[in-house]
């Protein structure tokens, strides 16, 4: 990934703001550039939109790696520098998928792509990616050379077909063996030589990968799989909307409907009516979110994922956090 896909070398001068105590940031900020002499920023304190902007203009990083939920947070501050400002050729997000707005975007401000990918701690680092030249945003990409990727369907047979939802499996030489001391979760997501991902993915006819959400995370409303991702990437198109997240809610009659948690961005302005409008626009009717609350904040992760598991707990206690 860090020579293949980045293109990573000596010149470069890299800056991640996931910590090296992810498997995320050990690469982007240890190996990747240790193996080919690069220059690497690191940063003790939160990568908050300000202290990201300060260390892009004063250390002038060729590459930086972010997660959506960043992207998203510095494109909505008033502090975002201008591409004059900045020596970037290339940024890296991964997390979660990254929604194709977020994007082009950035693309827009910078004149720099962001490669969009998807690893995790099982395996070290990133397998499915966007590559530079080749970004499709709204996708995962292709994978990685050196990995092989399948979409497995609820009995576990091989998804061959296109735009099916299917569970994501890997293969490649950087899995892990085991989890320590927990030899059930071993034994479900370490089958041979495939690593089970724990997310649910379709494949487009060109071979580019699409996230639907986590195992957990997917719903289903009329009988048809909702992904989540969906849902929160056609709310954040919204002008007035910095971030969203979507659950499953029961309705009266005990039927699972979406509900969505909808940050607004300082100052920024929407009603429910219309926002239930803008997503009924763009998607199939029966995945527009039936509920909509406002709220100040997401629970999330210290990489920045969503913790949509919170909201439905909160959401099964009645809105007691």
């Amino acid at each position: 990934y860090g020579k293949g896909v980045l293109g990573l070398s000596a010149n470069d001068v890299v800056f991640s703001a996931a910590k090296l105590f992810f498997a995320y940031g050990l690469g982007n900020a240890l190996t990747f550039p240790l193996s080919v002499g690069a220059s690497v920023v690191l940063m003790a304190e939160r990568p908050t939109p300000q202290a990201t902007f300060k260390r892009l203009v004063d250390h002038k990083p060729t590459v930086f790696y972010g997660a959506p939920t960043g992207y998203g947070g510095m494109l909505a501050s008033p502090d975002l520098p201008t591409k004059d400002q900045v020596a970037l050729r290339l940024c890296s997000s991964a997390g979660e998928a990254l929604p194709a707005d977020i994007g082009e975007r950035w693309t827009a401000r910078f004149g720099c792509e962001i490669i969009d990918g998807i690893g995790s701690t099982e395996m070290l680092h990133v397998f499915l990616s966007n590559k530079p030249g080749d970004v499709r945003y709204g996708t995962t990409g292709k994978p990685v050379p050196g990995y092989e990727v399948q979409l497995r369907g609820e009995q576990g047979e091989v998804l061959t077909g296109h735009n099916e939802i299917g569970d994501l499996y890997i293969k490649g030489p950087s899995a892990a063996l085991m989890y320590w001391n927990n030899r059930e979760k071993s034994r479900d997501t370490f089958q041979g030589e495939w690593t089970k991902s724990g997310d649910k993915y379709s494949r487009d006819p060109e071979g580019y990968y699409t996230y639907a959400g986590r195992n957990d995370d997917m719903l289903k409303v009329s009988g048809i799989y909702v992904s989540p991702f969906e849902v929160e990437a056609t709310l954040v198109q919204h002008p007035a909307i910095l971030e969203a997240a979507v659950i499953g809610k029961e309705d009266t009659d005990g039927l699972t409907k979406t509900k969505a948690f909808v940050v607004l961005k300082a100052g920024g302005q929407a009603d429910e009516a219309e926002l239930k409008a803008f997503v009924k626009d763009r998607l199939a009717p029966y995945k527009y979110p039936r509920f909509i609350e406002f709220v100040a904040d997401l629970p999330k992760t210290a990489t920045g994922k969503i913790q949509r598991f919170k909201l439905r707990a909160q959401e099964s206690t009645g809105g007691a956090a």
